[in-house]
């Protein structure tokens, strides 16, 4: 059966994995009246929570005789990583863009990786239904980014469709039919060439494994993509590191292929084909997985360096072990060596005491998912707040920059501008009008200026801003950037926090807990009005006597608290403080409870 293999890139939410849907059923990959999820493809509970995809997934698909898999990749910078591999399996891409909004960082991001690799995009122009869709301009727009990242001639001929992922079409006019994505599947048919792998079929066994999974029942799983020859359950082959050092021999176990949304067992794997590989014990991502006459490792693509750095430590507070029961220092490196493992951004570092690791990745979002699905797995973690990994070069210091495309609405722009150029040191880049009374803004601003921005730029612009941004290269050290202004109110006591208490220490600033929570010394348990630290007593009951006055027996009546997300919570605490992360609780601490140690710690550090 012919091949081809593709991979579906985009920027965040311009459509991707709704897409993918669409072409599932429309190939016949489901019975008519099978139940299906809507964005089948993100299986994982944080993706369909959250609307992002997390993880790069393949599917594969019939029509017409020919097989296509289809790669449905994260549209996140900060799970890049997972792109950079996947794009190495493929022999083409379908770059989407939405109508309305044209092409975004991650589009560039995507692209710029796929036409280094040499690969020939599909342009889906999605989403042309939309009241505020500009087709033509954002097929204009493409053609401009392809030639700003070195495109060859022949990539920048690119064939282009007019799509509706929702409503289940594509057609290569606008004005065309919209009835199904038939057009869009025999454009792939056309333009994709068929895997050169094919011609080795009879040469010895190779394959890159490009993403690392796990069964409960059949172990390890590598999948990638057969370079060369042919792997059936049974045969004895070895793995090979990059620097072509043999890691381990071991029997094929199970040889599987995507069939729809299920992974089936396969007889025989070809050159050509991806498929996924069980059997090893040690052998992981970027590995070259070969017959054991082969001594050569297949080169690997290279990953983008981590641009900030997170601790993962213990819970040492006084509440700790109450949520969770995974909490010793030994379960939690296991648990992130495993992760770093799979995920080829994430680095992980031992501290020298032994209670916590240095975790380093690409973005907050990444770092939020991880100790998301840490705390769901049962895990009790202190969390630092993030630092920015900054680089020796020539004797400068450099430090990550990344590059921000803002649309706002036109009233908002001046605040945004100098909150951005001002307090974060960036630098503008771009300014034009987006249509609609909205404005564009494009700029780069240091890493470090952008921890903890994003609460602030929806307080600014009533929550209607839309922020993206992108790693854009590393520049001179740009000076201190200042912090978070206000100060926090600590406790001073160990108890159960009392309305009466909260109510009077309203004036001095935003409540973080309501009544009736467990709270403990040196806990954050608000935010001061002013720019110091404030020891509070969130236990002090009302002093009873046995006179009655009209009005002292009524309700206290309470503005309710901030809650933070673990994202948020993580942007807003300071260097000496941490969060305290179980599965049923976020909370905010000093990172030295004792109020004399704070005070100890505080006169060594000045």
């Amino acid at each position: 059966m012919d091949i081809r293999n593709i991979a579906i890139i985009a920027h965040v939410d311009h459509g991707k994995t709704t897409l993918v849907d669409e072409l599932l059923k429309q190939s016949g990959a489901f019975r008519e009246n099978q139940a299906t999820a809507e964005r089948m493809m993100d299986s994982n509970d944080i993706e369909r929570e959250r609307g992002i995809t997390i993880l790069a997934k393949a599917t594969s698909v019939e029509w017409k005789g020919t097989r296509i898999n289809i790669v449905d990749t994260p549209g996140h910078a900060d799970f890049g990583g997972e792109v950079e591999r996947i794009l190495s399996m493929v022999d083409g891409v379908c770059l989407l863009v939405d109508a309305a909004e044209g092409p975004m960082p991650q589009t560039k991001f995507v692209t710029s990786k796929a036409l280094a690799l040499g690969l020939k995009p599909i342009v889906v122009l999605n989403k042309v239904d939309k009241p505020a869709a500009e087709p033509d301009d954002a097929l204009n727009d493409v053609f401009d980014l392809f030639a700003n990242l070195g495109a060859t001639d022949e990539q920048l001929d690119f064939p282009h469709l007019y799509a509706s992922g929702i409503g289940g079409w594509a057609d290569e006019s606008l004005d065309g039919p919209r009835k199904d994505m038939s057009a869009l599947f025999d454009m792939v048919l056309r333009h994709v060439e068929p895997p050169k792998q094919i011609a080795r079929k009879d040469e010895p066994f190779q394959m890159l494994a490009t993403t690392l999974g796990a069964d409960n029942f059949v172990g390890r799983l590598l999948t990638g993509r057969v370079e060369a020859g042919r792997a059936k359950a049974g045969d004895t082959i070895k793995a090979l590191a990059r620097d072509g050092e043999r890691i381990e021999q071991f029997r094929i176990s199970k040889v599987m292929a995507f069939r729809g949304l299920t992974q089936t067992a396969i007889d025989v794997a070809e050159a050509g084909d991806i498929v996924t590989i069980a059997g090893m014990a040690k052998a992981t991502v970027a590995d070259t997985l070969c017959a054991p006459e082969i001594d050569t490792a297949l080169p690997a693509q290279p990953i983008d360096p981590p641009t900030i750095s997170v601790t993962f430590g213990i819970n040492d507070s006084p509440l700790a072990g109450q949520d969770g029961k995974k909490v010793q220092s030994r379960v939690i490196r296991e648990r992130l060596m495993k992760e770093a493992e799979s995920n080829v951004a994430i680095k992980i570092e031992d501290t020298p005491g032994g209670d916590a690791f240095i975790v380093s990745g690409r973005g907050e979002l990444q770092m939020g998912v991880l100790i998301e699905n840490m705390r769901r797995e049962g895990f009790e973690l202190s969390i630092s707040r993030p630092r920015v990994i900054f680089r020796e070069e020539n004797g400068e210091r450099l430090e990550p920059i990344e590059e921000v495309i803002i649309d706002v609405d036109d009233e908002y722009t001046g605040v945004v501008i100098e909150k951005l150029t001002g307090d974060r040191k960036g630098d503008m880049v771009d300014m034009r009008p987006a249509g609609h009374g909205k404005t564009r803004i494009v700029a780069h601003v240091p890493s470090r200026g952008l921890i903890g921005y994003h609460g602030e730029f929806m307080t600014d612009t009533r929550g209607n801003g839309v922020l993206n941004r992108i790693f854009h290269g590393w520049a001179p050290y740009k000076g201190a950037i200042q912090g978070r202004r206000q100060g926090v109110l600590i406790s001073m006591e160990n108890g159960v926090s009392v309305a009466y208490a909260l109510w009077n220490l309203e004036e001095r600033g935003k409540m973080f807990i309501g009544a009736q929570e467990q709270i403990y010394t040196g806990m954050i348990i608000g935010e001061h009005s002013r720019d110091n630290d404030l020891e509070v007593n969130p236990l002090k009951g009302k002093k009873l006597t046995n006179v009655r006055a009209s009005g002292t027996d009524e309700a206290v009546r309470l503005t309710p608290p901030v809650r933070m997300s673990l994202e948020e919570a993580i942007a807003y605490i300071d260097d000496d403080e941490l969060v305290e992360v179980t599965p049923r609780n976020i909370r905010l601490r000093k990172r030295f409870l004792d109020p004399h140690e704070r005070k100890r710690q505080a006169r060594t550090d000045s």
